[in-house]
Formats: structure tokens, C-alpha cells, sequence
């Protein structure tokens, strides 16, 4: 299993260390905007606005991935 740190090296490298919620989606694995929202307003993704704009860090999704995971555990 991966540490968190080098998880965050190696996993969506190719992605800003803050994402939008189009790139947040397809990090989920090509979730629907619709659906991405949704997570965001139910504060299940940790995020936060500029305007109207909703800014997800990169480590928040690794949180939510690992949330995910030791519950289907």
C-alpha cells in the first residue's frame, strides 16, 4: 500500500495540485459533472470557492479516494 506522500508524487502527476471539478471527475474515473457536484455540496470532497468557481485541492480527492476505500473494505 501506498503512503499518502509518495501516492501524491506518483498518482495524477498530470493534474494542477488544484483541480476544477471537470478534472476532479475524471480522477473519479469519468464520474458525471452532475455527480461531481453533488459530492461537492454534500461536503464529501473537502473544496473551496473563488466566485462561483469551485477549486478542489488534489490531496482532498486522495482523502476522499481513501474514505471510499475502508468503507468498501
Amino acid at each position: 500500500m501506498l503512503k499518502s506522500n509518495e501516492a501524491y508524487k506518483l498518482i495524477f502527476r498530470e493534474y494542477p495540485d488544484v483541480v476544477n471539478v471537470e478534472q476532479m471527475c475524471e480522477m473519479l474515473g469519468g464520474i458525471s459533472t452532475k455527480t461531481g457536484y453533488r459530492l461537492l455540496r454534500q461536503n464529501q470532497i473537502k473544496h473551496f470557492k473563488i466566485g462561483r468557481t469551485y477549486k478542489i485541492p488534489k490531496f482532498h480527492i486522495f482523502e476522499y479516494l481513501a474514505v471510499v476505500q475502508e468503507s468498501n473494505a
